[in-house]
């Protein structure tokens, strides 16, 4: 499949059964600002691309949401329960981004979506939540190209700081997503 567009993204994730089951089951939850992000999305992108017909197992499913007034670790754990009493068999994590940014050490985030842009890879920063119709909507606060060009970068946000650019090195070197998907190209930005 060619994917060009945000909405080919949309339409790749709409004709996936399973993402589709995995999202309902995460909006089920009735979480405020919820998306599900990251590897998820990225994942799926990279396989079309590299033409796999089988699904690259991914580490976690990362449900994530933002909910000012409920900043309680336990209660993420007792949402997580819920997805497995849904699921099993899916590496659920599910994390309020209303705290998020004390574990990251960085300023507050101010929604989901803005704690998106401020994941470390371009490629990453990407999310997808279903509306009241259950119409599947794409977020990528910091683009789509490079995922689509199978570039692994650094956002904005990890390139202000030698310490963030360390961790982007550090984790990229860790994920090791070159053994799964060969043909992606990983910048390593002078530190």
């Amino acid at each position: 499949m060619n994917i060009q567009t945000e909405q080919d993204i949309i339409h790749l994730i709409e004709n996936d059964e399973w993402m589709m089951n995995v999202l309902q089951m995460a909006k089920s939850l009735e979480l405020p600002d919820w998306w599900i992000c990251a590897g998820f999305v990225r994942s799926k992108i990279w396989d079309t691309l590299h033409d796999y017909e089988v699904r690259t197992t991914t580490p976690d499913v990362d449900v994530i949401y933002f909910d000012p007034f409920r900043k309680n670790e336990v209660y993420e754990q007792l949402l997580e329960k819920n997805l497995i009493n849904l699921d099993a068999s899916i590496p659920w994590s599910v994390k309020n981004q209303a705290r998020m940014h004390v574990v990251n050490n960085m300023p507050p985030y101010s929604s989901s979506v803005n704690a998106i842009s401020k994941f470390p890879e371009t490629a990453t920063a990407l999310g997808v939540t279903l509306d009241e119709r259950n119409n599947v909507i794409l977020t990528a606060p910091c683009g789509i190209e490079d995922v689509l060009s199978l570039q692994v970068r650094p956002t904005a946000h990890f390139l202000e700081s030698k310490e963030r650019l360390h961790m982007y090195k550090n984790r990229v070197i860790k994920k090791n997503w070159q053994s799964k998907w060969p043909n992606i190209t990983i910048t390593y930005p002078e530190i």
